[in-house]
């Protein structure tokens, strides 16, 4: 059980359900037309889902609705590319994270990721709060523009 406004160290839940991969319900399965993902648990304060990545599958830019969050790469080698804007051009920071990796992010985060490698990848993510919208946006000379808000529920 947790207590309300303690803040989780959302790596280190990532980093335990990856450990835990024999108590997963689900077996990841990978579909050649879109990333696959599966919630593996939604608790008050977080939710963690996996997701799968073939080759050259990825998102789009996008952020997590005001949700601060972590990931941990199970398996493979992703590509994430954060996105900072402020005065001027935005500015896109890319890095590779292999198995094994993993980064923690607050509630501000833009990013997408990606699999660039030839091999497929598994991927564990902790959301806190639990989701409920992201945007997608396109990055243009003027900076980022919105291209749609999804909520959870009904777009995923």
């Amino acid at each position: 059980m947790t207590v309300t406004g303690v803040r989780h160290d959302h790596l280190a839940i990532a980093q335990r359900y990856a450990a835990e991969a024999d108590r997963w319900p689900v077996t990841p399965r990978f579909d050649p037309l879109e990333r696959w993902y599966h919630r593996l648990a939604v608790t008050d304060d977080y939710e963690v889902w996996l997701l799968t990545w073939l080759p050259g599958q990825g998102t789009e830019i996008h952020d997590h609705g005001g949700s601060a969050g972590a990931f941990h790469v199970f398996s493979g080698t992703l590509t994430e590319e954060t996105i900072a804007a402020g005065n001027g051009a935005p500015r896109v920071v890319s890095r590779e994270l292999g198995e094994g990796a993993g980064r923690r992010f607050g509630e501000h985060h833009v990013h997408r990721m990606t699999n660039r490698t030839t091999q497929p990848a598994i991927s564990v993510h902790v959301y806190g709060p639990a989701l409920t919208t992201m945007t997608k946006y396109r990055l243009s000379p003027a900076g980022l523009e919105v291209l749609t808000v999804e909520r959870a529920g009904s777009e995923w």
